[in-house]
């Protein structure tokens, strides 16, 4: 990775240092860069076109396919084909945005730049980090070789998500487990929504449901971390007689005997068990360009203020969404309050005012606990509830989960990525 040199750079023959050669002037130059095509960088971008025209803005995103993964998880337990959750990425990119189709390969913040796998060197003024987090298929032994077959599906895959419902209406007896990875991961509910409606469709089938033992396995000590919203997912693991392994994580797969390997986290001791279907959550890291670069943390995200979201040893550098540093959970609705606070902040670096928007941690996430039946959990940084709504949150209700299968993808494609949300 390239560094800025200190002075010209000329060679010094008195001197007994080694002169360093300049950094490599840009290809191209842009006011702000942002580095993701996803939700989080299409919507400051949107929002940045909005609030001032004149900034020349430029998006950095190599896929020219864009998803709306929240509705995955009804795509799996049937409800939804998978296809209206995609858009051609230039669909979605707001106007009068550059569209870079590459991927960065590493970032120079000294000297303003990033260098992209296809050899460009782009310069900007102010950097936003949006790159989404890192899905390591490969991180479970026999995982990458048993997805999409035997038995193992997984949500958090376009290509496999109809697997999960296959799996889920094939199933007839035996075990079904479902599990969830140690470490952060995006929308960390989703192992359980797929759980509480593959357990509701098998209960519809009583004599199918009598007959499947359904196991959850997941590294934490409880079902949800907030208590407000644990209390009745409690009550709905233990009406729907599911079997909770705590304190547990999947460690190996080995798919062709249908086999789970379980690892206990406080002593590593391991068990292994029969399974019919496994739904699998991979475990996630930071994306690893961003890991290995100047702008990671110890952990390897994009080191950030919590409250402004700022970097705090570049001053003009910016994260949100998954890929940022924040002790927030990683999902869509956090970035649509992450957003605002960046292109507010950013702007008032460019016309030297203070920085005044903060974030205060806020997240949701709509917990599906059946056909029909949602718990819209929604918390700040202090795992406080957070909540949009006049009434209980904590209670299972239809109008919440119609909300989360027509409302929010409206406001998603028609708000959120067009800046007006």
């Amino acid at each position: 990775m390239s560094t800025q040199a200190a002075g010209n750079g000329a060679a010094n023959p008195t001197s007994a240092e080694t002169p360093v050669a300049p950094a490599p002037r840009p290809n191209a130059h842009h006011d702000v860069l942002i580095v993701g095509g996803g939700t989080a960088g299409l919507t400051v971008a949107a929002r940045l076109r909005r609030a001032r025209p004149s900034l020349g803005v430029a998006v950095i995103e190599p896929s020219d396919q864009h998803y709306y993964q929240p509705l995955w998880t009804l795509v799996g337990g049937g409800v939804m084909p998978r296809e209206v959750t995609a858009r051609n990425e230039a669909d979605v990119m707001p106007g009068g945005v550059t569209w870079i189709r590459d991927r960065v390969a590493a970032f120079d913040p000294e000297a303003n730049a990033v260098e992209t796998a296809g050899g460009r060197r782009i310069g900007y003024g102010q950097l936003v980090v949006a790159a989404g987090i890192q899905v390591n298929w490969d991180g479970i032994p026999g995982l990458k070789e048993s997805i999409g077959r035997h038995g193992v599906c997984s949500n958090y895959s376009y290509e496999h998500v109809p697997y999960t419902w296959e799996c889920i209406r094939g199933m007839r007896s035996g075990n079904a487990i479902f599990t969830q990875p140690k470490g952060s991961i995006k929308c960390g509910g989703a192992p359980q929504k797929i759980l509480y409606l593959a357990e509701d469709y098998f209960r519809s089938r009583s004599k199918v449901r009598d007959d499947v033992k359904v196991i959850f396995a997941a590294p934490g000590d409880s079902i949800f971390g907030v208590e407000k919203y644990r209390v009745p997912l409690e009550k709905r693991v233990a009406d729907g007689e599911i079997d909770t392994m705590f304190g547990h994580h999947l460690v190996e797969i080995r798919g062709e005997e249908r086999v789970a390997v379980l690892e206990r986290v406080a002593d590593e001791e391991r068990i292994e068990i029969n399974y019919e279907m496994m739904h699998v959550t991979p475990p996630m890291s930071a994306p690893k360009f961003i890991a290995e670069s100047p702008l990671a943390n110890e952990e390897g995200w994009v080191e950030a203020d919590q409250f402004t979201m700022r970097h705090p040893r570049f001053g003009n550098v910016w994260a949100l969404g998954d890929c940022a540093g924040l002790p927030a959970s990683k999902t869509g609705a956090a970035v649509r309050k992450q957003a605002p606070v960046v292109v507010k902040n950013m702007l008032a670096v460019l016309d030297d005012r203070r920085l005044e928007a903060a974030y205060n941690g806020y997240s949701s996430c709509p917990v599906v606990t059946g056909y029909g039946r949602l718990v819209l959990a929604e918390f700040d940084y202090d795992g406080q509830p957070a909540e949009s709504f006049p009434f209980n949150q904590a209670k299972e209700r239809r109008s919440m989960y119609l909300m989360k299968k027509h409302l929010l993808p409206l406001l998603y494609w028609q708000g959120m990525l067009k800046g007006r949300a």
